[in-house]
């Protein structure tokens, strides 16, 4: 491929070097432009000793020393440059080379000063010491006997990677995952490789069946072969679960992974019950299609018919434990004594609200909702002081960190994450379960609608029977990012009291957010008067128009306006991840507005995603070894090359990450609806453009408006808000668990369709 405004490209040519900067790097194609310091001196070298090297290469890393097969080319712009069509790491032959390469930061514990004593002693001869008699090391002034053990370690690590590299990038899989697998198998990685690379899909996060097919298609195993059918079958139930699906109908799995693996129906039949029998799924009749839950509440009438529903076994004790816990709960003897609200308290309560506090007083389960400003802390407030006042012990819980921090903000009482309530322990799981149930006689939960099925299912086994549960949350916002309905479905199966708050109190009327809020939820276009103080839009017919106003908005005229600053206190919120509006590129826009390259601010390209010293970013996913959680913020404060690893603030805590473990981070400038739930913004930019009409939905823009406390910017067309707010369709879930809860009489049996 020769780049743009190239003359024609000469003979093949080898070159060897060493990394010296990484100019650009796509992960989706692997496409590099790089700096490369050349052994020797050849043409084409810059003043600074360097050669410029494009073309699709593995993720490499400054330091690196590659041997490169290609041809050189003029640009017509850039001039003489190499274009690489093979790469294959080796190790430097010089005195200067070695000492680059052991003091960029691949081998763990070796920073630069290191490297320059290592080699200082040994010369040329450093690395064969290294690989042939590492006790030598001690020789190096500074390094005693368990330095140098740990250095040996370091160094054979080092080695196994290598040369689980070299398999690797042939096939396409970046640095970062091949120190994953490493990681995983040890010295058995290259065996298990070779033996059933669908292991990796399995066994690895951020290895998808995808990336195991392609090696395995590479290695040479058939399309039909039964371990290439079953890995398919299994990794479209996880795709779907990834989606919010807690089972698949069984021809629908099977129409997707005859999508996904071009295979044969009957084939694929085989697979799947080879995988029932196994257990490694389960397959049980269910209602026929999704179960009907509209945003409210309500569950339409289900079909006679039934489907086999497929699950992944995780799920399916997930959601048949989750329906027999509650029923348990239900029928439990009560144990805590009556409590009566104090009367200053009553009196501060509308019908309503006192309703609420009392089912939840009289009922062992029970549910509170509403939208914002309709009086759900206040209500709280009044059950709390009924509770003190009757000295009944009670906890007060939400599935993030940053939700129970409001909570405990709102309430003046200490709360927890719902992990940390239960006492999770890495590898030990959790503290409180069936056979040791939380002591406490009351649990409050908020922000229950986040709560995913796995989640519900640990949460309700840990309380104990004849304790009391309360369900907070606004059943109107978005479902959980993770697999299942939980509080929607709980409402509609009617098997729990639901008090649902609806009346906006004066102050919250005030707020031109909350206002909109429910307007929006109402399916009413939100307002924009002149005189707004809260709330505004800034017209953008294109979504590369309203890029140019996000960045706008964010780094200039809300600083100036309102005295915000970014990123902790302005958060971006967009529907979609791909566009100009999207994710991905507004978070490379405002990563550079924000936080712009600095010789000052060390960086470090991983996963295909630059991290550099200050950014602001997410957890992506529950990490219960480092106690961080889906949807956590923090900011990046150090970067260590030597230890390789980034370390993140988050709300009062500092968490280190090794290198290996930052694709469970993401920048955060900006982030999806979804991540954005449960959490509260003083100021939110939402562009809202037609090109994301897939998404645009009333619950959608809904959730994202109630983020903001203090102000609210949309960003966009008036028509796009429109659309969203006129598309109150439902993506119901396959889920059973409503089905599961309801009284169900008996009826006369119906054939499964096919």
């Amino acid at each position: 491929m020769t780049p743009t405004g190239a003359a024609p490209p000469m003979a093949r040519a080898s070159l060897r070097g060493s990394v010296e900067r990484i100019t650009f790097y796509n992960p989706e194609n692997g496409y590099t432009v790089l700096r490369l310091r050349p052994e020797r001196r050849v043409g084409g070298m810059g003043n600074d000793g360097l050669i410029t090297v494009v073309g699709n290469l593995p993720q490499v890393a400054p330091g690196e020393h590659l041997e490169l097969l290609g041809r050189w080319v003029t640009h017509t712009r850039f001039g003489r440059q190499f274009q690489a069509e093979t790469c294959r790491r080796t190790m430097p032959a010089t005195a200067e080379g070695i000492l680059r390469y052991l003091g960029s930061g691949l081998v763990k514990g070796v920073g630069k000063r290191l490297a320059e004593r290592i080699v200082a002693v040994f010369g040329e001869d450093t690395l064969k010491i290294l690989d042939t008699a590492p006790e030598r090391l001690r020789e190096v002034p500074g390094i005693g006997p368990k330095r140098a053990a740990s250095l040996r370690a370091a160094w054979e690590e080092q080695k196994h990677i290598q040369q689980i590299m070299l398999f690797l990038h042939s096939h396409g899989v970046t640095t970062g995952l091949a120190v994953k697998i490493y990681k995983t198998y040890g010295d058995d990685a290259l065996q298990i490789l070779r033996e059933n690379p669908y292991q990796l899909a399995e066994d690895i996060r951020g290895i998808g069946f995808k990336t195991a097919d392609k090696i395995a298609r590479a290695l040479g195993l058939p399309e039909d072969h039964p371990s290439r059918l079953r890995a398919g079958l299994v990794y479209a139930l996880n795709r779907a679960s990834e989606d919010g699906q807690v089972y698949l109908p069984k021809d629908e799995l099977l129409r997707r992974a005859a999508e996904l693996l071009e295979a044969d129906r009957k084939l694929l039949e085989e697979a799947l019950d080879s995988l029932i029998a196994e257990q490694k799924v389960v397959a049980e009749e269910v209602p026929d299609g999704r179960v009907r839950v509209a945003a409210r509440g309500v569950a339409e009438p289900q079909s006679d018919y039934r489907t086999l529903g497929v699950y992944l076994p995780a799920f399916h004790v997930a959601e048949t434990g989750i329906a027999e816990r509650l029923k348990r709960l239900l029928g439990a003897q009560r144990l805590m004594p009556i409590a009566e609200m104090p009367r200053e308290e009553l009196a501060r309560l509308s019908e309503k609200q006192a309703a609420a506090v009392e089912t939840a007083l009289r009922s062992p389960v029970s549910v509170l909702t509403g939208g914002p400003g309709t009086g759900k802390t206040t209500a709280l407030r009044a059950l709390i002081a009924a509770l003190d006042k009757a000295q009944i012990s009670y906890a007060l819980a939400a599935p993030t960190g940053r939700a129970a921090k409001r909570l405990a903000e709102a309430t003046g009482r200490p709360a927890s994450t719902i992990h940390r309530l239960l006492g999770y322990k890495p590898g030990e799981g959790f503290r409180f379960n069936p056979q040791n149930p939380l002591p406490h006689d009351f649990l409050v939960v908020d922000e229950a609608s986040m709560i995913d099925l796995i989640l519900a299912y640990h949460l309700l086994g840990a309380v104990k029977p004849g304790a009391h549960l309360l369900l907070v949350g606004d059943v109107d916002q978005l479902p959980s990012v993770g697999a299942g309905d939980f509080l929607r479905h709980v409402i509609a199966s009617g098997l729990v009291p639901v008090t649902r708050l609806t009346e906006v109190f004066r102050q919250a009327a005030d707020s031109l957010i909350i206002t909109n809020a429910h307007r929006i939820n109402r399916g009413l276009m939100p307002l924009f008067p002149k005189d707004a103080r809260d709330f505004f839009l800034f017209p953008a017919e294109t979504p590369e128009a309203a890029a140019d106003w996000v960045v706008d908005v964010v780094t200039k005229r809300i600083p100036r306006k309102f005295g915000l600053r970014a990123p902790s206190q302005i958060q971006v919120i967009t529907p979609m991840y791909r566009g100009a509006a999207g994710v991905h590129a507004l978070n490379a826009r405002l990563q550079a507005a924000l936080n712009p390259p600095d010789p000052s601010r060390p960086e470090v390209a991983l996963f295909g995603q630059l991290f550099r010293l200050g950014d602001w970013v997410m957890q992506t996913r529950n990490n219960y070894d480092l106690e961080v959680f889906n949807g956590d913020l923090g900011a990046i404060v150090e970067i260590d090359r030597q230890a390789q690893t980034l370390t993140v603030y988050f709300e009062g805590r500092r968490v280190r990450y090794a290198w290996s473990e930052a694709d469970q981070l993401t920048l955060a400038y900006a982030i999806s609806v979804h991540k954005a739930q449960g959490a509260e913004f003083p100021a939110v930019v939402i562009p809202v453009v037609t090109q994301h009409y897939m998404l645009l939905r009333r619950n959608l823009l809904y959730t994202a408006v109630t983020r903001a406390q203090k102000l609210c910017v949309l960003v966009g067309q008036k028509r796009a808000i429109g659309l969203a707010v006129r598309n109150a369709t439902e993506r119901n879930r396959y889920s059973a668990l409503a089905w599961r809860l309801m009284p169900r009489a008996p009826k006369a049996q119906r054939t499964p369709r096919d």
